[in-house]
């Protein structure tokens, strides 16, 4: 990360909200730690106050010093400090918007170049794009730049992803909009397209004739914690498929770009999620689960829907996955498995490209009833690698060959340290570089995949529990037991 924002400042709507109190305050602080930030950088925060005569300066203090990855250094806080700004009122608040257009047009130092990051719930994105136009905060003086930064969902449908887009673009050019994926700026997501293309090795059988399947996980071993008024009706798969898992998908499957720009990245993802189809017969080949009651870390936890705040009677999925197909030349006849859920065994983000087994074999059964089939895994968290898995012989007079693994971990090759994936997206916005962000394009093609499941699972389907602490239900087995294949356990 040797790059410099030059002049500029952040604006962030509800700085007190957990995600900004836990990730965006303390990667600006150690954005401002690394010396990547520039002399006189303007943080503005926007919030309703939570209680009376709250100091917002304190509240974020404490975050910083606590989830900042850096070591926290006094003095570097109270640089940042010094040009903090805070506006408190409603998002509805004309009164309010009109004090913040006069603290940013104040802000010398940012030479009017001013960022605005909606770490709001969802249904307040459009209240605050539009009160960011009426205002004249969107319109960028001579010479400057204005941006607005979206956090996900972006929509909760193909409908309504459309219908903020043009409420967006209403407002902001284009280039100008920063949709968060948070997966994208993580060290690990990256690696895959170093993984591909820096590398002779693995191109050669990264295509049909060598690829058996490809699994893609996202396994929690948390339950929704305090977010039930997000979560319920929400769901996993509109939670991490939609964006997440088909964005994972996209970098395995695409093609290599021209270049890395940020319009090269996205035209080649597009072509993949516009290939990508679904099966026919989707009561076979999706499953949608909700946790029981069930032990995870030596503790008895509840369901679902045992949790505060929810229906007792919620369809909520908690657990999802799907198979789809990938219509072109690379990986026609290639199933992709996406499978993402709360409460699971462990706490895993993996890609997983399963190869096929030798077309003929030397060896006799016996000699191979250990062995599994190479696979090629890139672990996104929490143990960021790479792992190869191949056949090799056991020790000894007689031919055994059973699994082995050579491993790659960032934290034992690198001396350097990952940024945190928001130190990255910051950067990156205050850059004006849009490689890790998806393009509406994008975003609309991920609604387009996963609403035809969703409408087939609120007509036909039926939400199946699986105890908390497992790996999900039994029908997500049976589903790759079909096609005969298995779920890897990380």
């Amino acid at each position: 990360m040797s790059r410099i924002a030059g002049p500029s400042g952040l604006v962030v709507f509800g700085v007190t909200g957990d995600l900004s109190r836990k990730k965006l305050v303390p990667a600006v602080y150690d954005l401002a730690n690394r010396g990547l930030l520039p002399p006189g950088f303007a943080l503005t925060g926007f919030a309703r106050p939570r209680w009376e005569g709250e100091n917002f300066a304190d509240v974020l203090h404490e975050s910083a010093a606590r989830h900042a990855r850096t070591p926290f250094r006094e003095d570097v806080w109270q640089q940042l400090r010094q040009e903090m700004r805070f506006v408190q009122g409603d998002f509805a608040d004309d009164d309010a918007f009109e004090l913040l257009a006069k603290e940013v047009g104040a802000r010398d130092g940012t030479r009017g170049n001013h960022a605005f990051y909606l770490s709001v719930p969802p249904k307040c994105f459009a209240t605050v794009v539009r009160q960011l136009k009426k205002h004249g905060l969107a319109d960028p003086p001579e010479g400057a730049w204005r941006r607005a930064v979206v956090e996900k969902p972006f929509g909760h449908d193909l409908e309504s992803a459309r219908e903020l887009n043009a409420t967006v673009l209403d407002a902001f050019a284009p280039d100008a909009v920063f949709r968060v994926d948070h997966y994208l700026g993580k060290e690990t997501v990256q690696n895959i397209l170093a993984l591909r293309f820096a590398n002779t090795m693995f191109e050669p059988v990264w295509n049909r004739s060598y690829v058996d399947h490809v699994q893609i996980t996202m396994a929690e071993d948390i339950g929704i914690g305090g977010r039930a008024g997000y979560y319920d009706g929400i769901g996993a798969a509109r939670d991490v498929i939609q964006n997440h898992l088909l964005q994972l998908l996209a970098l395995t499957a695409m093609e290599e770009p021209g270049s890395f720009t940020a319009e090269a990245l996205a035209a080649e993802k597009s072509k993949v999620l516009a290939a990508v189809e679904l099966p026919a017969d989707l009561s076979a080949h999706t499953v949608r689960g909700q946790y029981a009651a069930g032990w995870q870390g030596g503790e008895r936890v509840p369901g679902y829907r045992q949790e505060d705040g929810i229906d007792p009677g919620s369809t909520t999925d908690t657990y999802a996955a799907i198979k789809v197909g990938v219509r072109n030349r690379r990986w026609a006849g290639v199933p992709f498995y996406l499978r993402a859920g709360k409460r699971l065994g462990r706490r895993v983000t993996e890609i997983a490209v399963v190869l096929g087994r030798v077309p003929h074999s030397l060896f006799g059964r016996t000699a191979t009833d250990a062995l599994g089939r190479n696979a090629i895994v890139i672990r996104v968290q929490p143990d960021e690698g790479v792992t190869v898995r191949l056949g090799a012989k056991v020790p000894g007079t007689s031919m055994e060959i059973r699994d082995v693994s050579m491993d790659f971990a960032y934290d034992g090759s690198f001396t350097e340290s990952s940024p945190e994936a928001y130190e990255r997206l910051i950067l990156d916005v205050l850059l004006g570089d849009a490689g890790l962000f998806p393009r509406t394009e994008e975003v609309e093609l991920c609604w387009r995949i996963l609403d035809p499941i969703e409408r087939h699972w609120r007509d036909n389907g039926t939400v199946v529990p699986y105890p908390a602490g497992t790996w999900g239900p039994v029908e997500a087995d049976t589903m790759l037991a079909r096609d005969g294949r298995s779920w890897r356990r990380p």
